[in-house]
Order: structure tokens, then C-alpha cells, then sequence
């Protein structure tokens, strides 16, 4: 190995080490203490809930896990957003839990908790997972109630969702082994079926101190609405348990018995590992992200036998297109090549550019894959489209216009990877957040934002200078560096994939190594919807 590959391993190494210590520090919640006062309760954790439900010999994949990551620290931090979201298996059946983190601020929801929350309620729509809610919530946080609770993608978007979801067929358990207060309440009601712990599952739309100020009634929360009152009296709950054990063992045998679903039909052979190994994508992703490299090595390292059918090899080579299969699946990946590459007419293209023909390959490959039901893989790292008088003389815009055009329209799932830059529009035409991929993923080495650093802090401290000139306030240069210096910094810390995780714009930051097991979970689980839209892209500039 020479000395580049082993300085891109090392800091590779470096990342990956960063986000172990980051995911530790999230699994303990509110730390160690609360721990300890909500176990004394008798009380298992969010995650410990989990892990004694799911089906221990099946892989599992969390989603949001680093959600609020920085966020809310006026308010005292929110790990996680004080919900935990893992897909995984019950009785062999794939499907969504949903664990409040009572640990958390006793469960309390922050705007981001309602958001992460949606999230996972939209991946078992889109894909009609069972899901499964493990409530044990205080309700809003009251401090910032006025950013939870009356939009359309706040609080309330969660019941409606439970009644949607309801009307699908898509089912839904939830057991209730904490508080379950005012509106929060009717999530475990309007689930398919209701179960509720003795002695610490309470539900009600009002708690006994609302009660006594509203109506002047004096009666404590467990006569007011405890597992008695509601599996004996109410009927709002379908059967109490004796603890948290016993009521996770009643979810297993319901999901032992449900029926088995319709298919979509995404190919599937014998899984293979790539023939290269995987772990050499450390070393060879440059450490200096403006560094060329070729994309086929990652690819080669990420699919079955290392096999890559390349479509179209030679034209539009910024583009690497082609099928290939992912732990079995059949695949149509698309690729940002990352290495300088020449034209048969003998022009050079830059390495993580979209080009004309670059575009214009894509899209014709997109729909390909649409036409034969291949699941799509989006490979990220992206600058953006090309400029210039001679691009836009080619029509870089049309010829862009119809990749996303493609790509917006497709009915076969999506999955991204950021695998390094995102940038600006590329990050549209790449399938990003805004373009309904099933999940996407970022490795520690992704950067997401409309501009490189460099750029935007130039360009930002240009719009800067001007104002304060425009005030009349002459600035020198050691001030001109200093400002640059401090709005690089700003800016650099929004481009970090941490910074996108804390607020679910991609479902969460992986180890490169663990990039197989996401896309095989993901196009499992969307083998369970049946594509029923016919695939149009409507009006396309050619």
C-alpha cells in the first residue's frame, strides 16, 4: 500500500472512530442517572424494549440515531430527539419500532421528536412495514409548544398518519408502558391494537392536576386512567401485562401470526460478497476531498462478486451508470465519477461534475431501470452541473432538467448514499432528501450544502464587505481575514454530515462497511409494497 492510501485510511479510521464514540454517547439517553431513576421504577429503557422484542439472529438499522446532535442546548440537549427508531425483525417479520426515551426529558417531544417521528411513520408507509409504538411520553414540550403542535408536519400529522395508515391495512401496534398524555394519546388508540403495562401505563387526556384545576375532581392518575381502568372498566385498552417483559412477549405472538404480504417482485439471488475487499474503500477515498479518484473501485467493493455492468461506458463519463446486485438484490446504480475523463472528441471533464451527456445518459438509464423493476442506488459526490457559456450553449440545463425529471418520476424505490459532496443542484439530480428516497445514508466523509466551504465563504464575505461599505464603514485587511476566518468556520460546521443528521436530512451517518446491510434492509422492506403507478415522466425537453 503506498503512503496516500494509508493517510486516507488512517483518517477514515479517524471518522468512523468519531462515530462509534458519538453513537455510545447517544445510547445512554439522558445519561446514566435518569437511567437508573427510570429502571428503579421497574421500567426497562427505550432500548432495552427493543432489543428484547426484535429478533436477536437479524440484522437491525437505526434511523435518526444521531437526531438534535448540538441542537437544543439552551434547552439542555435532546439526545436522539428523545425517540428511538430502528427497523428490524419480530418473529422474522420486517418492520418499524418506535421507543419514547423517557430518559429524555421523560419523553417530552421537541419539534424535532414530532419530525423524526414522521420520518418513521413515512418509511412504514411507503414501504407498508408493521409498526410497532412503545409509548412512555410526557406529551409537548410545553416551553416550545408553538413549534409542535398546529402545523401540517407537526404533532397532530402523526394521528392522521395512524388513521391513513389504518385505512391501508398497514398495521400498527402500540404498547403503552409509561405516561400517555392529552393528545399524545390517541397514538396507542388509534393503533390496531392497544396493550398497556400495570402499575406504569397510564393514559388519559388530562392528568389528575388538570383535572382537579378544570372541574374541581380529585382522583389520582391510576384510578384516572391506569391499566385497571382501561382493560376493565373503559375498554380503551385491549389487555394489561404484568411488566414490560410480558407485554413485549404478547407483540412477538401477535407478529408470529400475521399473514404474509403481497410482493413487489425485486429480483433476488444468492447473496454474494464483493470479490475486492471492502474495507480497502478506506484507503481509498482521499483524505484531500478535491483529490481525483475512481468511483468503479468503491463500486467494486460495495456489490456482489464485484461485478458492474456498465451502461453506456464510454459516453457521458462523469456519470457512471450500470447493474449490478447488492447482497443479492439487482440494483441499477448511479455514480458521480470523481477522476478527470476525455471526450472522443478530446475535451477533458471534471471528476464529480454532471455534464450534457452525462445528464442525458442518466436519465435515459433511470428509466431503463423503471421499465425492468430495478430498485435504483444513488452514489454521491456530487460539485454540481456544469457552467460556463459552452454548457449553456449545449443546454446543461435541459439536458439537467430531464436526468431529475427521470429521476423525480421514478415509482421503483431509491436509495442514496452520500458517499462525499453534495453540492447544490447535483444533490438534486443525485436523489437527494427532496426526491423521496427511501433512505439516505451518509458516510463520515459527506459534505452537504449548496456550495463547497471555500466558495460560499468567499462569496459570503464578498455580500458582507459590501453592506458594511455600503454603510460606510471602510474595513482593512487583517479585518477582511478575520471575518473570512470566522465565517469559514460557520460554514464549515453546517457542510458537516453531523449537522444534516442532527436535523433528519439524511436518516443517518454509517460506516462505509455498513453500506450493504442498509441498501439490502431497505430494498427488503420496499419489497413490500407492490409498485402500482405507472412510470410517466411527463413533458421532457429532448
Amino acid at each position: 500500500m503506498d503512503i496516500e492510501f494509508n493517510k486516507n485510511e488512517d483518517l477514515m479510521k479517524q471518522w468512523v472512530t468519531q462515530l462509534n464514540a458519538k453513537w455510545e454517547k447517544v445510547k445512554l439517553g439522558g445519561g446514566e442517572k435518569r437511567i437508573a431513576a427510570h429502571k428503579a421504577k421497574g421500567k426497562m429503557t427505550a432500548r432495552e424494549r427493543i432489543d428484547y422484542l426484535l429478533d436477536k439472529d437479524k440484522p437491525q438499522m437505526e434511523i435518526g440515531a444521531l437526531v438534535a446532535d448540538g441542537m437544543y442546548e439552551e434547552e439542555g440537549g435532546c439526545p436522539s430527539g428523545g425517540v428511538v427508531v430502528i427497523m428490524g425483525y419480530i418473529a422474522g417479520r420486517q418492520c418499524i419500532v418506535v421507543a419514547n426515551d423517557a430518559t429524555v426529558k421523560a419523553g417530552a417531544w421537541f419539534p424535532i421528536t414530532a419530525k423524526k417521528n414522521l420520518r418513521a411513520q413515512e418509511i412504514a408507509i411507503e414501504n407498508r412495514l408493521p409498526i410497532v409504538y412503545l409509548v412512555d411520553s410526557a406529551g409537548v414540550y410545553l416551553p416550545m409548544q408553538a413549534e409542535v403542535f398546529p402545523d401540517k408536519e407537526h404533532f397532530g400529522r402523526i394521528f392522521r398518519n395512524n388513521a391513513v395508515m389504518s385505512s391501508e391495512g398497514i398495521i400498527q401496534i402500540a404498547a403503552i408502558m409509561g405516561s400517555c398524555v392529552a393528545g399524545g394519546a390517541y397514538l396507542p388508540i388509534m393503533s390496531d391494537e392497544a396493550l398497556i403495562v400495570e402499575g406504569t401505563g397510564s393514559v388519559f387526556l388530562a392528568g389528575s392536576y388538570l383535572v382537579k384545576s378544570a372541574i374541581g375532581e380529585e382522583v389520582d392518575n391510576e384510578t384516572l386512567g391506569g391499566a385497571t381502568t382501561h382493560s376493565e372498566i373503559s375498554g380503551v385498552t385491549d389487555n394489561k401485562y404484568p411488566n414490560d417483559e410480558a407485554c413485549l412477549d404478547a407483540i412477538r405472538r401477535i407478529f408470529e401470526k400475521i399473514g404474509h404480504f403481497e410482493k413487489a417482485g425485486f429480483d433476488r439471488a444468492t447473496p454474494a460478497l464483493p470479490r475486492k475487499d471492502m474495507k480497502e474503500i478506506y484507503g481509498i477515498l482521499p483524505a484531500d476531498r478535491v483529490k481525483p479518484y475512481d468511483m468503479r473501485e468503491i463500486i467494486e467493493r460495495l456489490v456482489d462478486n464485484s461485478e458492474f455492468d456498465e451502461y453506456k461506458a464510454l459516453y457521458g463519463k462523469t456519470l457512471l451508470c450500470g447493474y449490478a446486485r447488492i447482497d443479492g438484490w439487482a440494483v441499477g446504480i448511479v455514480a458521480n465519477q470523481r477522476k478527470m475523463v476525455k471526450t472522443k472528441k478530446g475535451e477533458m471533464q471534471m471528476g464529480g461534475v454532471i455534464y450534457s451527456d452525462s445528464a442525458d445518459k442518466a436519465a435515459r438509464f433511470i428509466m431503463n431501470c423503471n421499465q425492468r423493476k430495478i430498485p435504483l442506488v444513488f452514489l454521491q459526490d456530487v460539485t454540481g452541473f456544469m457552467v460556463g457559456s459552452k454548457s449553456e450553449h449545449n443546454g446543461i440545463i435541459k439536458d439537467g432538467a430531464k436526468m431529475v425529471n427521470a429521476m423525480a418520476n421514478s415509482v421503483v424505490p431509491k436509495f442514496t448514499i452520500v458517499v462525499g459532496n453534495s453540492y447544490g443542484a447535483g444533490n438534486y439530480a443525485m436523489c437527494g432528501k427532496a426526491y423521496d428516497p427511501r433512505l439516505i445514508f451518509a458516510w463520515p466523509s459527506a459534505q452537504i450544502a449548496v456550495m463547497s466551504g471555500a466558495s460560499a465563504a468567499k462569496t459570503l464575505l464578498q455580500i458582507r464587505v459590501a453592506a458594511l461599505e455600503a454603510k460606510g464603514q471602510k474595513i482593512t485587511p487583517e479585518e477582511e481575514a478575520k471575518l473570512l476566518e470566522e465565517i469559514t468556520e460557520i460554514y464549515n460546521n453546517q457542510l458537516s454530515p453531523y449537522y444534516a443528521a442532527a436535523r433528519l436530512w439524511i436518516d443517518g451517518i454509517i460506516d462505509p462497511l455498513d453500506t450493504r446491510k442498509v441498501i439490502s434492509m431497505g430494498i427488503e422492506a420496499a419489497n413490500h409494497a407492490p409498485i402500482t403507478k405507472r412510470y410517466n415522466v411527463g413533458v421532457i425537453q429532448v
